[in-house]
């Protein structure tokens, strides 16, 4: 499976884990790098002296490599770039903000960078900054998402069109065939999110594990646009900004409706009912929590007999 994915990385397969809030912490990013993926740190949930915690037992768990996701909007990022740098990491991928504003640093201390991206726009801003790669995510996905709802069927290929470094793929993909699907519309590999909620390494509570299992078609839905737009699963919290919708509630009481903590008070403590519980929809075709090598060989093997039945 050598490709310009595998190659940047180092990695056998071109299956990048993606760094989510509340469950991607060491024990699943180095499970996946072990496996013969990229496993990603999620930092987003983070406090800096647990990122620290973090990349050093991922150190001692995998002597393959693995990198860390660092939204930019986070409020002390100065501090998580600081870290990155002193632990040796070579791996880094920024969300949710300007790749400018770190890309050249980053790269000056030989780490390899990655933005992700909703939208054609930013891909080509994002390659411009300097970045190694993208990842270009669907409407799809699982958290938080882009404000124009491009599916990743219509987004891959667009900004394949129009980009010159390697393209990763995201949002609606949890199997080796929507892996193959992926790459047959242009990427180079594929981001895979949710599938590893539900793996036994992911840091997020067993309730919410258990919920993504049961979740069906229709389960999720993405709200909250006017601050950051957002899939969630429904449930009495959804429900509850679904209210303050239908009554015209301002940003500044959508603001009030969420709190404070509501993402980890769902995903990471399981309060099903009052937390926030963010996940993509490709939900409806996960049916159970198993380990992420798991998870990586199966994706593979479908991927490799999805393959033959086509060109067959």
């Amino acid at each position: 499976m050598q490709n310009r994915i595998t190659d940047l990385f180092h990695i056998k397969y071109p299956i990048v884990q993606g760094g989510m809030i509340w469950a991607s912490g060491w024990r699943l990013a180095s499970a996946v790098s072990n496996a013969g993926g990229l496993g990603l740190i999620g930092a987003g949930s983070m406090y800096p002296e647990v990122l620290i915690e973090h990349i050093q037992k991922c150190k001692k768990a995998t002597d393959k490599p693995f990198g860390v996701n660092i939204p930019m909007l986070y409020r002390d990022i100065d501090k998580l770039m600081s870290i990155i740098i002193d632990e040796g990491v070579k791996i880094v991928f920024t969300s949710a903000g300007n790749p400018k504003t770190w890309t050249a640093f980053l790269k000056e201390k030989g780490i390899t960078v990655v933005h992700v991206v909703s939208s054609v726009k930013f891909a080509l801003k994002a390659q411009d900054a300097g970045v190694d790669a993208v990842v270009a995510e669907g409407f799809e996905a699982g958290g938080h998402n882009g404000r124009d709802e491009t599916t990743t069927l219509v987004l891959i290929p667009a900004v394949k069109e129009k980009l010159a470094i390697p393209l990763i793929a995201a949002g609606g993909i949890a199997t080796g065939r929507q892996m193959l699907a992926a790459m047959v519309l242009g990427a180079d590999g594929v981001q895979v999110g949710s599938r590893f909620v539900a793996s036994n390494e992911a840091s997020s509570h067993l309730s919410f594990k258990e919920e993504v299992v049961k979740a069906k078609e229709g389960d999720t839905q993405l709200t909250l646009k006017e601050l950051a737009p957002v899939r969630l699963l429904k449930n009495n919290f959804y429900h509850q900004v679904q209210e303050a919708y239908e009554k015209g509630a301002s940003i500044e009481e959508l603001k009030e409706v969420l709190g404070r903590a509501r993402a980890k008070r769902g995903m990471f403590e399981g309060d099903l009912k009052e937390g926030e519980l963010e996940i993509g929809q490709v939900s409806a075709l996960i049916h159970n929590i198993k380990p992420a090598a798991k998870i990586v060989e199966e994706m593979v093997t479908e991927f490799q007999q999805a393959k033959k039945e086509i060109i067959n």
